[in-house]
């Protein structure tokens, strides 16, 4: 199951550059430099056949170096993007072909793991303000999970916005330190595995500017402890609302979770939200990380958010380092991986690409990347320029100027 990593083997796998910069990681322009890197895997995929699917994960897990060494006999947990409550649509368009992970991207790599010789496969979500089965969200957004369940031999379910199916949560020490909390208390599916796997949505964030694999992990987070209806002294197992703690900092996570360090640091989501991310990918590694980006959305991570606009880039991105899959990913869309607060895609938040290179955790720089597969010229899709359209076709007909930001 879960492994259990000394100091020294966790500093190991976060790379030597964090360990050695001790107490004075922030910010220093070294670190970037010697951080782990790992090779990043891009197709062109136009549809959701299942056919394609299959042809072009398997390659790209090939050029990955293989997915039987990494899945074979193991527990497999697969966290998947739902933001948001099934009810919100862009239009009348299929969630899967928006804002959520599509399904049919989940069963192909549920499947192909499956076959990879993965012992037991269990896909995880905290699903939004609810303590139903994840079954039943999925079955609110128009999916059919037995799609899923049967694409291997073994293969669960767990909402992990609660305890769950779990006897307690699980504490994860954040091993340089922490940004916002020294630790962060999960659901038992984020231990009970021995691969962690984020299958995500290639978008842009109203908050982050990004949310990609790394970001995908924000969701691990229960409402139970750190929702807007969590307990005061115990969690809430009824969990309601959304993660606004976290990205306000308006009140402190139910007791049972650690307190965060430091109270008078900035209110702001855009400096929140980006170092709890890098945060828990240090606390719990994604060993795979899996970008949808066939079809999207452009402007924003959901509906929710006015300035959005289907899009179809028609790309998956694979990896093993978080950070780089996020940097290639980002330069698909268009953007400079190396860009901060105040350059687009982050106009109003500090770069988790930058963050989380800062801390060791991998490298931004495209040039340390070895990409396989298509090169990004090959697939780049300009977001910005389909947000500016959006804009500019939503102010023709309405009048209204949607901001950009």
């Amino acid at each position: 199951m879960h492994q259990e990593y000394t100091r020294r083997e966790m500093l190991r796998r976060m790379g030597t550059a964090a360990a050695a910069a001790g107490a004075c990681w922030a910010g220093s322009p070294l670190l970037g430099s010697t951080g782990p890197t790992a090779p990043v895997a891009v197709a062109s995929c136009k549809t959701y056949s299942r056919a394609e699917l299959v042809v072009t994960l398997n390659r790209m897990f090939d050029q990955l170096g293989g997915l039987k060494k990494l899945v074979n006999g193991k527990t497999v947990a697969i966290k998947i993007n739902m933001t948001g409550s099934p009810t919100y649509r862009a239009g009348y368009l299929p969630l899967g072909d928006t804002h959520y992970t599509n399904p049919h991207v989940i069963a192909a790599a549920v499947h192909l793991m499956g076959r990879a010789g993965a012992r037991r496969i269990r896909v995880v979500e905290s699903a939004w303000s609810s303590g139903y089965p994840l079954q039943e969200t999925m079955y609110q957004a128009d999916w059919n999970p037995r799609e899923i369940q049967s694409a291997a031999s073994d293969v669960e379910f767990e909402n992990t916005d609660f305890l769950g199916q779990g006897k307690k949560y699980w504490r994860f020490d954040v091993p340089f330190g922490g940004h916002l909390f020294p630790a962060y208390m999960l659901n038992h599916s984020y231990r009970d595995c021995d691969v962690f796997v984020s299958i995500a949505k290639l978008k842009e964030h109203a908050t982050t500017g990004i949310t990609l694999s790394m970001k995908n992990c924000f969701g691990m987070t229960p409402a139970s402890i750190y929702g807007s209806g969590a307990g005061i002294d115990e969690p809430n197992e009824n969990p309601k609302g959304g993660r606004y703690m976290l990205h306000t900092g308006y009140r402190q996570p139910s007791k049972i979770a650690p307190p965060e360090k430091n109270p008078n640091s900035p209110r702001q989501g855009g400096y929140r939200v980006p170092r709890a991310v890098v945060d828990l990918v240090a606390a719990r590694p994604i060993d795979l990380q899996i970008v949808d980006g066939i079809m999207s959305i452009a402007g924003a991570e959901g509906p929710w958010n006015r300035r959005v606009a289907p899009v179809n880039p028609g790309v998956l991105i694979a990896g093993t380092n978080p950070v780089a899959t996020d940097a290639v990913c980002v330069a698909v869309m268009g953007y400079d991986p190396m860009a901060d607060r105040g350059t687009a895609p982050f106009e109003t938040a500090d770069s988790m690409l930058r963050l989380a290179e800062a801390v060791g955790l991998g490298t931004r720089r495209l040039d340390r990347i070895e990409i396989v597969g298509k090169r990004i010229s090959d697939v780049v899709f300009n977001y910005a320029a389909h947000h500016r359209r959006r804009v500019a076709q939503v102010k023709s007909r309405t009048g209204v100027e949607v901001p950009l930001g």
